[in-house]
């Protein structure tokens, strides 16, 4: 009796908290569930109805930044593959090549937060950009998000100027042996498919970490090393391909 009468009063708290499994409460949770998908449904058509009339207006003007002649995105579609080193070494890379006057800045390097979210599309929208470098290592994973910010900028008009292969391989400091950790020529597969070069191939170097934490990176603190050859390197192919820039 005292467990029957624990089940009966464990049944009925159930039924008091979730009024729905009473009998007859069936139809009326089905309706509210319904409900809720009409709801959904009728916000994702405001939505919708809101970005028509933004692009109704058209993209904004882009207006250049004063002083700077050609405005350089370094991007990556992944986090963590190497690409804001590559910016900084890119663009010192750049002032070694020209003796820069900073007075007036030839090239202005932009490192852009990964992805291909707002801060891609409001930069290539509000900014003319002359040539955009897409950062990858060999890695599948990082390449599948190379090729969608390489789509990505496409799509807005953004010349890609190349890929840069990050990470192409270890080498040993001891008995020089070379491994590819991240796999072998991923990039170039895929610059191969998109009709795009390869600008270069960085590798994995504890030097390029270790002059990086220490605020002189090695394009700087080692110029004559095979790192910062390749460095330079890939700047010299970037120039290339850019436009010629205004007087």
């Amino acid at each position: 009796m005292v467990a029957r009468a624990y089940a009966l009063a464990l049944q009925t708290a159930k039924r008091k908290a979730l009024p729905w499994l009473r009998p007859g409460w069936g139809g009326a949770a089905t309706s509210a569930v319904s409900a809720r998908f009409r709801s959904s449904n009728a916000n994702d058509e405001v939505l919708k109805e809101k970005r028509s009339k933004i692009m109704a207006r058209g993209l904004p003007k882009q207006k250049p930044i004063q002083g700077v002649k050609q405005v350089l995105v370094v991007a990556s579609g992944k986090g963590g593959v190497g690409k804001s080193t590559t910016a900084v070494n890119v663009a010192l890379a750049l002032a070694a090549n020209d003796s820069v006057d900073w007075h007036q800045l030839d090239y202005l390097v932009i490192d852009m937060p990964p992805g291909t979210g707002d801060v891609q599309l409001s930069i290539s929208q509000n900014i003319p950009i002359a040539g955009a470098v897409m950062v990858s290592t060999p890695q599948d994973i990082a390449l599948l998000d190379a090729r969608k910010g390489t789509e990505m900028f496409k799509k807005v008009n953004v010349p890609v100027l190349g890929l840069v292969q990050n990470m192409s391989l270890f080498r040993c400091p001891k008995c020089k042996h070379e491994t590819h950790i991240f796999g072998t020529d991923g990039v170039r597969n895929l610059a191969c498919d998109l009709g795009l070069d390869v600008l270069g191939d960085i590798p994995l170097h504890v030097h390029i970490r270790e002059t990086s934490d220490a605020g002189k990176p090695i394009v700087v603190s080692q110029p004559q090393s095979d790192v910062a050859q390749a460095y330079l390197k890939i700047a010299a192919e970037i120039v290339k391909r850019l436009p010629v820039s205004p007087t």
